[in-house]
This record gives structure tokens, sequence and C-alpha cells, in this order.
């Protein structure tokens, strides 16, 4: 790693967290979709989707926020901007992204562009982003037909597939950011021809306002041409100019929906959103206003294009005006980069090749770039909705009518902001990993966000996403606090952030406990989570009722419990070691843990538990009415989670709690039986370190076995979400003359389960990846070098479990990195695999391939994928003899200067 901690972009971090300089007040804070939200959806039905559509969308104010190509805001996203184009073919101006709706999708919803997050520094200094436009007419409706005629043995139907990209007739359309100062941005879009001719390229950098008066009451701002200058005013952001290079025709309207042209009435005010649309496309000079005011504006830039040249235009957003507005415009623009290399020299391993850093900078570009200001208030919008239950005769049942609560107005990271405009709770605990390489405050008020009284429910509950903030995710927030903890104490030189760390715990505590009253119905510490976003990975749908009757003991929502309790004996380990207060609730978290560990595998007295002796390995347990049991025995991530069920504690944070050891070993002298099956935390490993896990050693070696086989879960990208084994072995269960089965699908899923997006019955998946690989670290921490596997099963090759989470961790950096000229995540998709133009524009999808690697789902999903990030950072910078002897701090080390 090179370059300083001083360099110029920390700085900025230093001055924004400090807060004595807003170097954040604008960022790419624009959605990519609003529309088809459930924000924007006051249907009779809850159909989002047929509410609200993208051929609306050009011409419908926005209730809750604003989408845009390209784009920035504030951070209340007051003031827009995004660029539009029409390349004089399409049928309407391109001012958002498109996509398929989940019903027309054989896949699910689906974008169908192709665009890039290529850099973004933490503070938006700089950014850079790309879009392939064609210069044919953009194939909506075939598309739309073809994906729509398609099943789901299909593959979906891709634009490249359309022929829009034929004899490479496209603009490649690059938009970089530079900020002079917090409220001085520059904005450069260059316009490159890749096609054989010259082409015209209609270029519209947009302005406008949010539409916040419409609903509010708030004053409605303002902005006119001004000398050539737009002039904005706004109460809140004062006045902001955008000044435009080369004298373009400034273009005015208002952001007003097109009544007459949605519903057949008159308009409210005379110019509307889509007057851009009409002027450019339907040649109506009329629809703009002569007047040059309204809340919406545009710089029109005609720019005639020859073969294999470019174009540039040259923008300034500024509070402050100027004489010479792009006097100091290349200075400036030349520093910002060069401080951007220098902050990701600085993060990024020498170590790694140049490939690999590829990878990790546009991973953590993507990470930058899918932040989003997301705005919802579910009091107001209930109430909108005639659907609020405090309401005395609420007028219809409305989707999240119980998280009335909420207010969410802030910047958050989302899983996509195309697909995923929303966040999710448990993708968001696995952002903040890679977030804190490159952010660390950002990753931590990340997750105090979603414990906040505005986000958390009354009862405990952690709202789960937008379309039902009442489902449940898994209980992964103690997971990735007690990480970002550690791994910020590391940089820090040892001084953790007890603020941060006290504040998580506390709101945690309501959350463990609305877990143990609300999903362990019976009070046997066996947990029944249902959708526990793996999407129906089993042979019932968990989110409803049984077809059977009875309920459905599952190994993976118990895993997840035995793991939160041993993520919160860390916090309050550490937050003990600096108040005894917390002492006593140490003993209770650890109590609590034995309990539920021991519910996996009662004892060895009963034959329907999860932990199967016969085939070693975990199952779920379906109870019946009658009282009898049965194993549901699919080979999933499932049973492979009470792996990621441990916790590893050095020697002196044993010795600094002597009341929590003599308590906790009164508790095992009681109930001796509670740990007879999982790994003794009696028993001291290297350097006296004692273990918390829901397997013993014997169990350990019979689940790596099986997770190991390439035959199994163990693929050249990664570990399966289902075994390879149920390809020629369907599990199949019958109830009621009707056949329920579960096969292995290494792409998308082909049943209509969880609407049809259930795929994780043969996919890799970056998250659940990424806690096997903590997991195995964490086991090597306790055994050492010493203990050896064979891996890959059945090969003659025995590594260390480091050894083992480093090579899974190579397999799932082969999705991404070239391999004899190829990246495995394009698959068959020659475009991407031999075009200098396109082969080195890395896609963080959602999932992949189980057997090739290809991207499948999302294609912008960085959020948890971007994870590999990390994950590289790490194998370059740690060797196995210093995580054993350094023990847990060392997994989390990173070597900086």
């Amino acid at each position: 790693m090179a370059a300083s901690h001083l360099n110029p972009e920390n700085l900025r971090l230093a001055e924004s967290d400090s807060e004595k300089a807003p170097w954040k007040l604008w960022g790419p804070y624009l959605s990519e979709r609003q529309w088809g939200t459930v924000r924007e959806d006051y249907s009779d039905d809850g159909g989002a989707w047929d509410y609200f559509t993208h051929d609306q969308s050009r011409s419908r104010a926005y209730r809750w926020g604003e989408d845009g190509l390209a784009g920035v805001s504030d951070e209340k996203q007051r003031l827009c901007f995004a660029i539009a184009l029409w390349n004089g073919q399409d049928p309407i101006l391109k001012e958002r992204l498109f996509g398929l709706t989940n019903s027309e999708g054989n896949h699910g919803e689906d974008c169908k562009e192709y665009y890039f997050y290529l850099d973004s520094t933490p503070t938006h200094s700089y950014m850079k982003y790309l879009y392939k436009y064609p210069q044919r007419a953009f194939p909506y409706r075939d598309l739309v037909e073809t994906n729509r005629r398609r099943t789901r043995k299909e593959m979906e139907y891709e634009l490249l597939d359309t022929g829009a990209f034929g004899e490479n007739r496209y603009f490649d359309v690059f938009v970089e950011y530079f900020k002079n100062s917090p409220t001085d941005l520059l904005v450069r879009i260059t316009v490159e021809n890749r096609g054989p001719e010259a082409s015209v390229l209609h270029l519209l950098p947009t302005l406008w306002f949010r539409n916040t008066w419409t609903w509010s009451g708030q004053p409605k701002p303002e902005m006119e041409a001004h000398g050539g200058v737009v002039r904005c005013r706004h109460a809140e952001l004062g006045d902001t100019l955008l000044y435009c290079e080369g004298d373009p025709e400034l273009l005015f309207t208002e952001n007003e929906t097109n009544q007459r042209r949605l519903y057949g009435t008159e308009n409210a005010v005379p110019f509307v959103k889509d007057a851009f649309h009409d002027l450019i496309v339907g040649g109506q000079a009329w629809a703009v206003n002569p007047a040059q005011s309204g809340t919406k504006s545009a710089a029109y830039y005609k720019l005639l294009c020859p073969p294999g040249e470019s174009r540039v235009v040259r923008l300034r957003l500024t509070n402050e005006a100027s004489p010479e507005p792009f006097a100091d415009f290349e200075a400036v623009a030349v520093a910002r980069r060069r401080e951007a290399d220098e902050y990701f020299d600085w993060i990024t391993p020498d170590s790694l090749s140049e490939d690999r850093k590829l990878v990790t900078r546009q991973a953590l570009a993507g990470m930058m770039w899918t932040k989003q200001y997301y705005n919802f208030d579910l009091d107001r919008w209930l109430e909108e909705n005639r659907g609020h239950p405090l309401v005395s005769r609420p007028q219809r049942k409305s989707r999240n009518a119980e998280w009335f609560h909420m207010i969410n107005d802030d910047i958050i990271s989302m899983p996509d902001k195309w697909e995923y405009p929303w966040y999710a709770a448990w993708d968001l605990a696995f952002h903040t990993l890679p977030l804190s390489m490159i952010d660390p405050t950002f990753a931590k008020r990340q997750l105090l966000l979603m414990l906040r009284e505005l986000y958390l429910h009354p009862n405990g509950q952690i709202p789960a996403y937008e379309w039902n903030f009442g489902d449940v995710n898994p209980p992964v927030h103690a997971w990735a606090t007690i990480f970002i903890y550690n791994s910020d104490k590391l940089l820090q030189g040892g001084r953790g952030d007890l603020e941060f760390l006290r504040n998580s715990f506390q709101k945690l505590l309501l959350n463990f406990t609305w877990w143990v009253n609300r999903k362990d119905p019976t009070g046997r510490n066996v947990f029944e989570g249902g959708f526990l976003g793996l999407d129906n990975i089993g042979v019932f749908d968990r989110s409803a009722a049984l077809p059977t009757g009875g309920h459905l003991e599952q190994a993976d929502g118990t895993a997840w419990m035995a793991l939160f309790c041993t993520n919160m004996l860390e916090i309050a380990v550490e937050l003990a070691k600096h108040d005894p207060f917390y002492a006593d609730i140490c003993a209770k978290f650890a109590e609590h843990f034995f309990w539920i560990s021991a519910a996996m595998d009662r004892w060895g007295d009963q034959n329907d538990e999860m932990w199967d002796e016969t085939d070693g390995f975990f199952y779920d347990v379906l109870r019946l009415p009658d009282g009898t049991a049965t194993r549901l025995k699919v080979r999933s991530l499932v049973g492979l989670l009470p792996l990621c069920a441990v916790t590893v504690f050095e020697e002196e944070n044993l010795f600094l709690l002597p009341r929590t050891r003599e308590r906790i070993a009164k508790f095992i002298a009681r109930n001796p039986e509670l740990i007879a099956n999982i790994a003794s935390p009696l028993k001291p490993g290297v350097a006296n370190r004692r273990i918390l896990s829901v397997v013993n050693e014997e169990k350990l070696r019979r689940v790596l076995k099986i997770m190991l086989d390439e035959k199994e879960f163990l693929s050249e990208y990664g570990i399966r979400s289902l075994s390879k084994y149920h390809q020629d072995i369907p599990y199949v269960f019958r109830v009621h003359g009707e056949e329920h089965r579960v096969d292995y699908l290494p792409a998308e899923s082909d049943t209509g389960m969880f609407g049809g997006n259930s795929n994780w019955r043969g996919p890799v998946w970056m998250p659940v990846n990424a806690l096997i690989v903590r997991s195995l670290l964490q086991y090597h921490t306790y055994y050492g070098e010493d203990f050896r596997v064979e891996c890959p099963t059945g090969s003659g090759v025995y590594m260390n479990l480091f050894e083992v989470a480093r090579e899974i961790s190579r397999r799932l950096e082969n999705i991404f990195v070239r391999q004899d000229g190829r990246r495995a995540v394009y698959g068959g998709t020659e475009k991407f695999q031999q075009d200098p133009h396109w082969r080195d524009l890395i896609l963080f999808y959602e999932y992949f391939h189980g057997d090739n690697g290809a991207g499948l789902g999302a294609s912008h999903q960085t959020g948890w994928t971007g994870v590999v990030a990390r994950l590289m950072q790490m194998f370059a910078t740690t060797t196995s003899e210093e995580v054993a002897a350094g023990g847990t701090a060392k997994i989390r080390e990173v070597h900086r200067d």
C-alpha cells in the first residue's frame, strides 16, 4: 500500500466526520427507479408495479423521491442533477433506466440497460459513471414482449440479444464529478462515438427540484435563466448556480404531473414534467416555458460525433458566482483524480494483481454509487393510502400498516438502486464490511440507523424491506457491529468506539428479546424465522402455513440465533472491560447460547432432531399435529449455517471477568448435558483460547467433508446454496397427493414459489460465503495449524482451516478476475469477454451460477457482493501463522502505513 493516511481524501473524510465541512452534502443520492415502488403506490390492490409504470414516470411527479441517469442530489434530495439523452430514433427521451416489472420478466424484475459505476471516493470528491446508449431505437417493446413469452426454464432476453449494439453503433457516455468545495461541483460529460459513422446525440444535463410543495405546503422553490446561467433559489439550500459551457439553449418547465396525458383532465399548470420530451422528441416548441423559469431546467446540446471521436461538455453547479467558472476546471479535475488514486493506493494491498485492484476499485465504487436518499413517512403514507390502523375506520387493509411509527429521511446504502431501491436489513449488515474499508464512520452510522427509534419497531423488530417491513431477515446486525468495532479499533491503534458499541448494544438487546419472544413459539429454544432472507430454499414456503399443518423447526433460524448470542456476548465482554455493569449480561448470553445449541441435538436421545448422525448434517425438522416429526433432508445452506455459529474468545478477556467466568462454570456444572454435543467451552485451544460453537470437532469434520466436496457444495466459484447431490437425487415430499420437491438449480429458479424469485437452490451467494469464511477463520484461531481437512474432499490435498478459507475466497474471486482471457461473471456474453470497451467493466451481480460462475439476478447488487473486495484485501495482508498467533484480532487487521 502506498501514499499516506494524510492524503487529501482522508483529510476531507476527517472534516466530514467531525462536521467541520459538509463534504458529503452532494453525492450520488438519486434513485435509479422511483416508479413501481411501494412508496409511490396508492393503488387499491397494492400492485405497485402496475400503479406507477415506467411509461408514466416521465409525465408524473413523484411523491417521495426522484430518479435519474448518472445523477446526483443534495443529501435531502431537494435539488437534483442528472443527464437526459436522445439518439434521434427513440420513442422517448432517455431520462432514466428502463427495465421489466416482476410480471414482465421470465425471472422477475430486471433492468435492461448497460451502465457502470467506475469510480468514487468516500466523500464523492471524484466520481465516474458510464452509460452505454445505442444509436438505434431502444427496443422497449421487443424486450418486454420477448421476455414475457419466455418460460422460467429459458434464459433472459438481454439488451445485447436485441441487436441494439450491432456494428458497435452506440455512444459511451462518461459522466465525471469533481468537488472543488462541498458546495462547488464540477461536471464533465464525455460522449464517445463507438460506431462506424458520424452520429448526433442530443444531450440535456438537467437540473430540477424534487416536488415538495404540492403535498406538503412547503414554499415552492424557483429557477430561472440569468445571463446564460441557471439560477436556483431554495428556502433551505439558498442560491445555487448552474454554469453551462458553450452557450447551450436553456429550457424550463415545472416538475408537475401532466394530468392531460395520464388522466385526460386539465393540467394545474401550463408547463409540466415531460415538456423536454415533448420538445425534443415530439417537436412541440410550446411545451417549454418561454419565460425561462420553473422548477425543472435543462441545457440543450446537440452533439455531432464523428466515428471514433468524442465530444466534451463541462458544467459547474455551485453556490458561488464566478466571472470565469471554467478557468480552474481542468486543474481541479486533475487534482481530484490524482487524490482518488492516492486514496485507493492507500487502502489496496500492493500484493494484489492489477486485475484484482481493478475489481476492488470498481466494487468500492459500486458501494459508493449505491447510496440513496430514502424518504418514507409511513404515518403520512398510510393516512394518504386510507389504510392507517389508528383511523377509526380505515378504508382498506394496507401493507406495512403496523409500521406507522417509521419516518425514514436519510442517506442509506442500498442493495441496488434499480431492482432494489430500498434498504434491506440483512443486506445492509453485509454492506458495512466493504464500506468499512473505504469509510468506517459511514459504515457504523448505517448500522446505527436501522436501530434508531424511527426505524426499529417498538416491539424490537428491525425492518426487513419495503415490500414487507414485518418480514423476517436473519439477525446479523450484532455480527456486523462487533466486526466493524474491532476493525475500527485496530485502525485507531486499539482505541475502540465505545459509544458506538454501547448505543448498538442497547437497541440490539431489544431486537434479541423480540426474536426470543416472537420466533420461539414452543419455548424450546428452537426458532422458526420463516423467510429468513433465503427465498424459500426448502421444500415449503416457510413464510406461509404448512400444507401438513404443524410447524417447522428451522436449522438456519436456530443457528442464526446461536450466532446472535455469541455476537452479543462478544459485545458485552468488550463493554464489561470498561464498565462492570455489563459483566452479568455476559453470562446471560453464554447461557442462552448453550440452551439454543443443545436444542439442535438434544443430548442424543431423540431421532428427530436437526442433527442427523447418519448423514453428518443438519436439517429442518417438520413437526406434525399428531406429535410425530421428520427431518426434511434437503442438503442446503440451511444445514451449513450451524457451522457459522462460532466465536472464539481470547484468554485475556476471560481473566478480566472473573465473576462472569465463575457464573458460567457453575451453570455448566449444573447443566453438563447442554455442552455434551457441542464444542467444549471448558477446553483450551491455541493460546488458551475458548470457543463457543454449535459443532464440536467431530461434527465440524463431518460437515466440512460434505461442504468441501465438489460433487456437493464446493464450486469453482465458491460454496453453492444447494448441494449438487440433488441434481441426480432431488428431494421429494408428498402430502395430500401433491408433490413438493427441491432440485439442484445452479442458475435461476424454475419454481413459482416466492413470486418466482426462489433463487437459493444452487447458485453461489456472496454473503453466506463470507459468513462461512469468517467461521473457518474463527475455528483456525482455536484449533490452529495442526487441524487439517481434505480440500477438495477426495483430492488427497490437506489444508488447515485458514487455507480452506483462503481457497474459498480464491474461488469467489475467480468469478470476477480474468483467467485465460475471460471473466466467469460474464458467462458466454462475448461482447463483455472480448471487446476492449467492455471487458474491464465489472458488474457485481446478486448471485452467481453454481457451476460456471456467471452473474445472475440483479446486475448491480454491489451491496453484499462487494464483500469480495474485503476478502481480497484480507487474504492479501494476512497469513495462516499470523491468524493462529494473533487470534480473532488478526482476522480483521488491515496493514496500512
